[in-house]
């Protein structure tokens, strides 16, 4: 049957989801590039900045393991419109901030919103896809964590331009509850929507797996993942990573400014260039294993050889602190950004390739509140480090320092990795039940 007789509203829904994680990753990156004009204003050190970034990742770690189970109880549509104006209202709450402390209580409320976004999105696509277009919607939602980035680097510089920093946070906050009208009349979870065609029903319902005895919920004792190896190998591979990509996402535009001078009131060119590239990162990173495997590599060996060879590309990011030009320094952060993405996608892929479908959402849990965790504690290393040659005049010099842990992480969370997957196999349920 054709598409047009099938029908495509379940498109309509990926667009939906694509929006929201576009507003998602909009609203947790106006901080960062508004740093320059608050710490001026309100004559911040860069310790208060790290404060205030590490209220949003606790707030995330803690979203990460509890906002999950909300949306499972209250369902899709509910618990996604809940999340979206919790971190709507909060970031338009930051326009009424005026001190470090307040700052940091609307990042603590903006982090517990949006780390609803993806176990959101994610059961949204469960419901409404077969499982063989499952990898595609995926995909074209997740592509909204460098859109989102990309459209704050357009819209903060015109706004402040023509406003002020309050009314960035007004506006971008207001968008949530745009999009919110638009899921209440749009979305409904199939069996109910009455827009959807027969045939497009059959189609999603007809590619889900059927319940079966091993489908259904399972005795899973939570705390008994954290006795297997395989788990501390994804707590590793996101504990140790994923502040990296915190510091890129959150220091990247005050670099820019203190290194080569960029205006962050215009839009800025150089750093759109820098975080489109997770989205090639993203996409290749998962193409490039999943082509070993079809050639015939083991599973997990794939996996492997990949997470080395990005390992060691992002050594390359040593460099950066060696670039004197700003094109240089961009392709150097281009490609970092990139591997990272590479990274993060056959980790969270691997929880798949080493336990039981029925604890893989809980492992993927834990592994990414590894990484929040971990982002609450290493800006307190950033923003020490940073203060300290900022007072001694050589701002760039804690930035080169920075680059250099970030070049090596890698391939030290690798060797973890490694040693605690030797032996390849996936974790009976029966040992975690």
């Amino acid at each position: 049957m054709t598409s047009h007789t099938i029908g495509n509203y379940r498109w309509i829904i990926v667009a939906l989801l694509l929006a929201a994680t576009i507003i998602n990753y909009l609203d947790r990156q106006i901080i960062g590039l508004l740093k320059p004009i608050l710490e001026k204003e309100f004559n911040w050190t860069e310790t208060d900045f790290a404060q205030i970034v590490m209220a949003f990742t606790a707030a995330y770690a803690i979203g990460l393991l509890v906002v999950g189970r909300i949306i499972d109880r209250t369902g899709t549509k509910i618990g996604y419109a809940l999340t979206v104006v919790v971190w709507s209202l909060a970031g338009m709450f930051h326009a009424l901030a005026r001190s470090a402390i307040g700052f940091g209580v609307a990042r603590f409320v903006l982090g517990l919103g949006e780390a609803g976004n993806f176990p959101a999105a994610v059961k949204t696509v469960a419901e409404w896809f077969p499982k063989k277009e499952r990898a595609l919607a995926t995909g074209i939602f997740n592509s909204g964590t460098s859109l989102g980035v990309v459209l704050a680097l357009l819209v903060v510089p015109w706004i402040l331009s023509n406003y002020g920093w309050q009314e960035v946070f007004w506006i971008t906050g207001a968008t949530g509850f745009i999009w919110l009208i638009l899921w209440w009349i749009f979305y409904e979870v199939p069996a109910r929507q009455k827009r959807l065609s027969a045939a497009e029903y059959e189609l999603i319902t007809s590619g889900q797996d059927e319940t079966t005895p091993e489908d259904k919920p399972s005795n899973l004792q939570w705390h008994k993942l954290f006795t297997v190896p395989q788990m501390w190998a994804l707590i590793a591979g996101k504990g140790l990573i994923d502040p990296i990509f915190w510091f890129f996402l959150f220091w990247l535009p005050s670099y820019f400014s203190s290194t080569f001078s960029l205006d962050l009131k215009k839009p800025s060119i150089p750093l759109m260039i820098i975080y489109a590239a997770t989205t090639l990162g993203s996409i290749g990173g998962g193409y490039f294993s999943s082509w070993l495997i079809k050639r015939g590599w083991p599973t997990l060996k794939a996996r492997k050889l990949s997470l080395i060879i990005f390992a060691v590309l992002e050594i390359s990011i040593i460099l950066a602190q060696f670039a004197t030009d700003i094109w240089i320094a961009v392709g150097l952060i281009s490609l970092a950004v990139a591997v990272h993405q590479a990274w993060a996608t056959n980790v969270f892929t691997m929880a798949s390739d080493l336990f039981p479908k029925q604890a893989v959402s809980s492992a993927v849990g834990i592994a990414g509140m590894a990484g929040a965790v971990g982002g609450i504690l290493f800006p307190i290393l950033v923003g020490t480090l940073l203060d300290s040659y900022k007072a001694a005049g050589n701002l760039t010099g804690g930035y080169n320092i920075l680059f250099t842990i970030c070049g090596f992480t890698y391939l030290i969370a690798w060797t973890i990795m490694h040693l605690l997957t030797r032996k390849a196999e996936i974790v009976p349920l029966s040992r975690l039940t």
